[in-house]
């Protein structure tokens, strides 16, 4: 088991992961280099599976700290 301020840390590092890379999803969008002739780029689409993962991770994350905040 782990301790009520570790399961506050996953909680809030899932949290911050959905309010940061979402909008970091928004800039990477509208950059410049993101398509060319109005197709999407590698620089797109390496952005778009880091954010995806992040996304995954940091739910998982704050999935587990719920789980653990819920337990005790």
């Amino acid at each position: 088991m782990i301790s009520k301020r570790w399961a506050a840390f996953l909680v809030g590092v899932g949290v911050w992961t959905w309010v940061i890379w979402p909008r970091f999803g928004v800039a990477i969008w509208n950059d410049d280099r993101s398509f060319a002739d109005g197709a999407p780029t590698s620089f797109l689409w390496v952005h778009a599976v880091l954010i995806v993962a992040s996304l995954t991770i940091g739910t998982v994350v704050g999935v587990l700290g719920v789980r653990a905040w819920r337990h005790k």
